[in-house]
């Protein structure tokens, strides 16, 4: 008997309609939940070694930093029109090669 072996996930992290409110801190909460990760990471590094390579978490709260900004300013920008904002992130977990 075959047994399947499961090597990936799908999670639907977030789908809907938001206001612009709404939208910006569903967003912004995303996103700031993963420069916490990167620096705590980043913090877990240097604990051990000050002297640490901490190029990547660095770089990356600096994208996520940005990423965050334009996004402030998409939807600061579409507010007026009082438009809604459709919102899907679908987080897909599976094993590393």
């Amino acid at each position: 008997m075959e047994t399947l072996t499961v090597t990936d996930q799908k999670i639907n992290l977030v789908e809907g309609e938001f206001t612009a409110s709404e939208a910006s801190f569903v967003v912004s909460a995303l996103i700031d939940e993963k420069i916490n990760f990167h620096k705590l990471q980043r913090l877990s590094w240097c604990e051990g070694d000050q002297f640490a390579d901490t190029c990547y978490p660095d770089g990356r709260i600096k994208e996520l930093m940005d990423e965050k900004e334009i996004a402030r300013e998409f939807i600061k920008n579409m507010r007026q029109s009082g438009a809604k904002f459709q919102i899907k992130g679908e987080l897909t977990i599976s094993l590393a090669e």
